[in-house]
């Protein structure tokens, strides 16, 4: 009927010719061909339905595992209830080895999770107390408790779904492809069909160039080859909508990158913490994050989470409240703690620590919140939105793909952009964008080719949907730019980007090779068929074998190659030497601080100083970074790919080393403290050492990211 009906449509697919086929062997009498025939296109489509249903079982998997109940707590009593009754504010109970049933608020001190079904990687995860979950993250600890913030129908595994459902519904344009190459294949295999009658005389002749001709294994092998590929990028976290996005995918010339949340984390981390008077840094970071344990800013998180760093004991707050775009107020411990913009915390004018703040965040591209305790500007807490450490590494692996131009285009200020893009890399920088901007930078990209736009803000689902194929980074399923883009990248990961490219591109090189390869098995056997060395009923079977040949070429795009076996500890030792330098850091802009101030301090004072870094610089931070020399650096450039990053890794190390025994020869020669002849090479020692400390540590977490891929490999 399918066939007739393309006939209809005036549409002509390949499997015409199986009717042809048929009709034919009715009418010579092969009644033995044409059952084979019959059978042969019901097998056929039965090898191209469980292939298809292998193919697709990843994307399936994700409808399937859908939460459908919760336990939700009424008074002192649970109640189970079905996953769309729960309301926001709800709280819910969620048991060893349950699915988390919606997007929520963990109200215990920690839980384990296992993240695979919504981000591909397998290792467990600890969230923490007021830490955000996701619906469909499963339970693999201990039972706790969560306050819903979103319904069913707004969380994020409904939003994945809802995704899967959309990529699903699209027929992939190979499919499309294999009827437009029907229009020259039909006519071929009668124009050999009809030469075989005419020079043989034979019809029977005609008949078995017909039978081999049917169905053409491109019908069957290429939909399962993209279907596959669409499949195995849903298990990495990359859900892509539908045949036709990943083809463009494996076609990208040119990539436009918005910055925060694409090139940059989009989740800001504290930089540094400056008091304005004798209170403690560790007591003006407690104090703050107290009150930002009940903050909606988006800074907040930051704080509370310097806090914990330092393993500080917050109080919870009394009196509070906020007032939205300035900042929070409330009472900590009976005192009185203003968090915000410096003009609403301070009482009067801006004291010089605090201007010179707000000049050097200006400078820097970095952001700072100020704090004041009871009515008296006390220190400011300066934040960053820091680049992906695997960034500079993605960004190289786009071009190794093919990508002939990366953009970034972004909202932020020039000079920021600038220095973000210098960092990473990229060809050009476009800064300064509203939407409207964004878009016409795509229309001009697509001069230049085939443009692919990678976003994650409302801001970018304009340009998503200009663009011939639009990215959005770590979408939810519920936001603009996820449903404006053609694929979304699950997991934050922008690696995952250079990762579904490769993918895309294998897939569709399998692909034509299935189609290549079938084709040209099926021409070679009518050429067989056609000097009359196949029967009919041979021709079948031997057709029928070529179309398993092209179906298991097909499903190689399925196939997950790994460069090496998947080594958890690589992981932990990465996120073991981030950890390390994240506990440095206040340490490492003591180097800093102590240059801006020291000829402000007392001789005793400045000296005292200079013996403490002189102390942390010899005892804690070469020691480090020695050890990291032999435990780390012979992991990392195994992990290389023909760029080993540490040669000029322990380069840096004995720059360190130099830089250090010259500070510890300047202050070992000074009695009564630094002379004011002595400040100047002081000071330019200490901010040297800052520098290269700080840009070193910036390179070494590049360099494990080559860790992380060992650890988990990616699957191209």
């Amino acid at each position: 009927m399918e066939i007739v009906q393309q006939l209809r449509r005036r549409e002509p697919g390949v499997d015409v010719i199986a009717l042809l086929a048929m009709a034919g062997a009715i009418l010579l009498g092969e009644f033995l061909a044409g059952a084979i025939i019959a059978w042969m296109l019901t097998t056929g489509r039965s090898l191209e339905n469980g292939a298809d249903a292998r193919a697709r079982r990843d994307l399936t998997a994700l409808l399937a595992a859908s939460p459908t109940r919760a336990l939700r707590r009424d008074g002192d009593d649970l109640v189970e209830v079905g996953v769309e009754q729960v309301v926001v504010g709800d709280v819910l109970l969620v048991r060893p080895g349950e699915q988390v049933p919606v997007d929520g608020v963990l109200m215990a001190e920690r839980a384990v999770l296992d993240e695979s079904t919504l981000t591909g990687e397998s290792r467990p995860v600890e969230r923490q107390l007021a830490d955000r979950v996701a619906s469909g993250a499963l339970n693999a600890g201990g039972p706790f408790e969560l306050k819903a913030v979103a319904t069913e129908a707004d969380s994020t595994y409904r939003g994945l779904v809802r995704l899967v459902e959309q990529a699903q519904a699209e027929r992939p344009p190979f499919a499309r492809l294999a009827d437009r190459v029907a229009l020259w294949f039909v006519p071929f295999t009668l124009l050999v069909a009809g030469g075989a009658w005419a020079v043989s005389g034979d019809p029977v002749r005609a008949l078995a160039v017909l039978v081999v001709a049917t169905p053409c294994p491109l019908i069957l092998a290429t939909p399962i080859a993209i279907t596959s590929g669409m499949s195995r990028m849903a298990r990495r976290g990359v859900i892509v909508k539908g045949g036709g996005a990943l083809e463009l995918l494996a076609r990208a010339e040119v990539v436009l990158l918005d910055k925060t949340g694409t090139v940059t984390a989009g989740r800001p981390r504290v930089l540094e913490v400056e008091t304005f008077t004798d209170l403690g840094q560790d007591e003006l970071v407690r104090l703050a994050a107290s009150l930002d344990q009940v903050s909606a800013h988006v800074f907040a998180p930051a704080i509370v989470q310097e806090a914990r760093d330092r393993h500080l004991e917050l109080t919870f707050p009394d009196e509070v409240s906020e007032t939205a775009g300035m900042g929070i107020a409330g009472t900590i411990n009976g005192r009185q703690v203003t968090v915000g913009r410096a003009e609403w915390v301070a009482d009067g004018p801006l004291p010089p620590q605090a201007r010179a703040v707000k000049r050097r965040t200006g400078v820097e591209g970095s952001s700072s919140v100020f704090v004041a305790v009871d009515g008296r500007l006390a220190g400011a807490i300066l934040l960053e939105d820091p680049l992906r450490p695997e960034a500079v590494r993605t960004i190289a692996g786009l071009r190794r793909r093919g990508v002939r131009q990366v953009v970034l285009v972004t909202g932020d200020r020039t000079e920021v952009a600038e220095l973000v893009g210098g960092a990473v890399g990229v060809d050009r920088v476009l800064a300064e964008r509203t939407p409207g901007d964004k878009v016409e930078a795509v229309i001009t990209a697509q001069r230049h080719g085939l443009v692919i736009m990678v976003g994650d803000g409302v801001n970018d689902a304009p340009a998503l949907a200009h663009a011939d194929l639009g990215v959005a980074m770590g979408g939810q399923g519920a936001t603009a730019s996820s449903e404006a883009a053609d694929v979304v990248i699950v997991v934050d990961r922008f690696d995952r980007l250079e990762e579904a490219i490769a993918v895309a591109q294998r897939t569709r090189r399998i692909a034509w090779q299935s189609i290549q390869l079938g084709m040209g098995l099926a021409i070679v056997a009518m050429g067989f068929a056609a000097v009359g060395l196949l029967a009919p009923v041979a021709g079948a079977l031997v057709q029928e074998a070529i179309d398993v040949v092209a179906i298991l070429s097909a499903l190689r795009a399925l196939r997950v190659s790994r460069p090496a076996e998947p080594r958890p500890e690589l992981a932990e030792l990465s996120e073991r030497l981030r950890a390390e330098h994240r506990e440095l850091g206040p340490r490492i802009d003591s180097l800093r601080r102590l240059a801006d101030s020291i000829d402000q301090l007392g001789p005793d004072d400045a000296l005292a100083q200079l013996w403490t870094v002189d102390r942390f610089l010899h005892e804690d931070l070469l020691p480090h970074e020695l050890a990291e020399e032999d435990d780390a650096f012979p992991l990392v450039a195994a992990s290389a790919d023909g760029d080993d990053p540490t040669p000029a890794l322990k380069h840096t190390h004995r720059e360190l080393v130099r830089l250090s025994r010259l500070l510890h020869t300047a202050i070992d020669t000074l009695d009564t403290g630094p002379a004011p002849d002595d400040l100047p090479e002081l000071r330019r020692l200490l901010y040297g050492l800052h520098a290269v400390i700080r840009l070193h540590n910036a390179q070494e977490e590049e360099a494990y990211g080559l860790l992380d891929q060992a650890a988990d490999p990616i699957r191209a």
